[in-house]
Formats: structure tokens, C-alpha cells, sequence
């Protein structure tokens, strides 16, 4: 390996979709924010503190050496065990939108589940590096199964089935990357089947959430409304959009519309054209990250870079589909432009491992 300068390609994209988000994260939370705060900057000054603290974490992960990273990788990982477990303790972890998902901090809250995302495919990248050549046995391929659906397990005692869900997604996706025999996802493919179905059976609001996704019209003040309200949002933005905030769904139509659905925003204001815009910019951040990774023979930066573009990007695509009506509703962020410290603070880690790993591609 060649230790080279960071990809500034990659550097680009991501300084693009921070200073992208913020802007966004002001014009969709500004009228929600002068009602409930009598500041109509009170999302974006928030949003602009962990953009700074991720910043300087993520220069800070850049200069890191990867074998230390790799080192205590095995000790993020029960970190972020310890944290999912603390959350779930009745006066411990906050209870929002009927989920105990949050650690307050005073003015600031952390969701360990987002972490748990990151440190998971840390530790699945590490052991493919160690046991690269004993992937084919079916018992090791279970060991991995396993300790994946231990993290799934603590996620949906919260519950919160979009973030496990993208945690599962992004980590058999790279045990699929890593060479693992084909056969052996058959078997992912019938338990995620059946163990879906059962979760979905068991709570009737993701029932609920299936049948307003089949028809939203069903109950368009209730289970339909977010589904039906991002799609009056869309639906007026033709090519070009309204004009920066001039949304009118986020007049108290669209709920949080600084969350979850702020793609819905971008589209009303900004119309297709943004919305292919700021799509590129995270389809050219995942396509330089693989290019990368590709790059490298060492096990253990490939598989970390790539199990983090997967994850990154499933993430969007999740998103964005929920949003465009394609996937029912899940509560799934969209990296670097929901509003939430969290989510943005994980976003620029994972991006300042992607770009430590940068340094070490080899030539063309």
C-alpha cells in the first residue's frame, strides 16, 4: 500500500451534502421553529453545532492510524452493546414517537442504535479479515448471522425497525461482498422473510403502516397522512421547484418535515432537478469509495470501506423510496441531511474512516 492524500473527490461530495443539509435542515424547520421556539434558526443552529463537532471528529479519524482503529474496534463494538442495553432502562433513555431510542444530555440527546450501525460492520469487517479463508464453512457463517441478530435483537426491544433494518441490510450485503457461498443467503433470505412477517404481525402499527402504503387513502388522517402528505409536497415541484423555501407542506402539513422527509422538501423547492443532484452527489461518494476499497489487497480496510458505502447508501436508498411512495413508512434518516446530531455525528465518522482508507489506495 502507498500512503497517499485523501480523495478529494470524496472530500467534495461530503463538504457538498453537509453545507447542502444545514441549508436545507433552515428551510424546512424555519416555520416549525418560529412556532414552537419563537426562532425560526433553532434547528439550524443545532444542526450547525454537530456539523462542527463532526468535522472535528472526522479530521481527527482521518490522521488515525487504521491498525489502531482495527485494534479497539472490538471494544467500540461492546461500547455500543452497553449503550443499546442503557437506553432500554425506564428513566434512563427518552421515549419519542413511542420508542425509547435517545440518552439525554441536557439540551442534546444520543441514539445508540445509530452507532451500533457503524461498530457492527467495524467488527464484521475485522473478523472477515481474520477469518477470510474459513468464510466458506456454513458454522462461521452462522457465528456471523448470529451476533448480527444479537445487535438486531437489542434495536427492536426499542423498537425501532428502520434502523435495524438498514443494520441487517448493510452487514449480510457485505458478508455477500466478502466471497460468502451464495447458498448460504438462501438461508438469510427465508429467516428475514418469516422473522419480518412475524415483527410486522406482531405490532399492529407496522401493520397498520403496510396496509396505508398499499392504500393511503385508507386512513389519510392517520397511518396514511405522511405518505400522502409527501407526495402533495413532490407532486408541485416539476423540474425545477418552487424556490428555495417557498414549501408549502412544511406549513404544518408534512410532520417534522426536518426529518425523516426532508427529501420531499428538496424536491418541492428545488424539484427534480435537485433531487438528481443531491442523488449524484451520494451515488459519486459511493462509486469512489468502492473504487477505493478495490484498490487495497489488505482485508481489513477493503471490507471496512465498503461495508460502510453499503450501509451509507442503503440507508438513502431506503429513504428516499419511503419518501417517493415506493417502501412503506420505516423512520429512516437520510445521511448528512435529516435533522438529528446523531445521525449527522455518525455520518461524518463514517465518512472520515472511508477517507482515512482513502490514503492507502494503491496507484492506477
Amino acid at each position: 500500500m502507498y500512503k497517499r492524500s485523501v480523495d478529494y473527490v470524496i472530500v467534495l461530495c461530503v463538504a457538498f451534502l453537509i453545507i447542502f443539509g444545514l441549508v436545507m435542515v433552515y428551510s424546512a424547520s424555519n416555520v416549525v421553529a418560529n412556532y414552537r421556539f419563537q426562532d425560526s434558526w433553532y434547528f439550524f443552529k443545532r444542526q450547525l453545532i454537530f456539523a462542527v463537532i463532526g468535522l472535528v471528529v472526522m479530521v481527527g479519524i482521518i490522521k488515525l492510524d487504521l491498525h489502531r482503529i482495527k485494534k479497539y474496534t472490538t471494544v467500540i463494538f461492546f461500547v455500543s452493546i452497553a449503550l443499546l442495553i442503557i437506553v432500554l432502562i425506564p428513566g434512563v433513555g427518552d421515549v419519542r414517537g413511542g420508542a425509547r431510542s435517545w440518552i439525554g444530555f441536557g439540551y442534546f440527546s444520543l441514539q445508540p442504535a445509530e452507532f451500533a450501525k457503524l461498530s457492527i460492520v467495524m467488527l464484521i469487517a475485522k473478523y472477515i479479515s481474520v477469518y477470510y479463508e474459513d468464510l466458506k464453512k456454513f458454522k462461521v457463517f452462522i457465528a456471523f448471522l448470529a451476533l448480527i441478530g444479537v445487535v438486531f435483537l437489542l434495536i427492536m426491544l426499542q423498537p425501532d425497525f428502520g434502523t435495524g433494518l438498514v443494520l441487517v441490510i448493510s452487514a449480510v450485503l457485505l458478508l455477500f461482498l466478502s466471497g460468502a457461498p451464495l447458498k448460504y443467503f438462501g438461508l438469510c433470505l427465508v429467516v428475514g422473510l418469516v422473522g419480518i412477517t412475524g415483527l410486522i404481525l406482531s405490532a399492529p402499527y407496522r401493520l397498520k403502516r403496510i396496509l396505508a402504503f398499499l392504500d393511503p387513502w385508507q386512513d389519510p388522517l392517520g397511518s396514511g397522512f405522511q405518505g400522502i402528505q409527501s407526495l402533495f409536497a413532490i407532486a408541485p415541484g416539476g423540474l425545477f421547484g418552487l424556490g428555495f423555501n417557498r414549501s408549502m407542506q412544511k406549513h404544518f402539513f408534512l410532520p417534522e418535515p426536518q426529518n425523516d422527509f426532508i427529501f420531499a422538501i428538496v424536491i418541492e423547492e428545488l424539484g427534480l432537478i435537485g433531487g438528481i443532484i443531491l442523488i449524484s452527489a451520494y451515488t459519486i461518494l459511493f462509486v469512489k469509495t468502492v473504487q477505493n476499497a478495490m484498490r487495497i489487497e489488505d482485508h481489513y480496510p477493503r471490507f471496512l470501506s465498503l461495508g460502510i458505502a453499503v450501509s451509507l447508501y442503503v440507508q438513502v436508498f431506503i429513504n428516499v423510496a419511503v419518501v417517493i411512495g415506493l417502501l412503506p413508512v420505516t423512520g429512516i434518516t437520510l445521511p448528512f441531511l435529516s435533522y438529528g446530531g446523531s445521525s449527522l455525528l455518525l455520518s461524518m465518522i463514517s465518512v472520515g474512516i472511508i477517507l482515512n482508507v482513502s490514503r492507502y489506495r494503491e496507484y492506477d
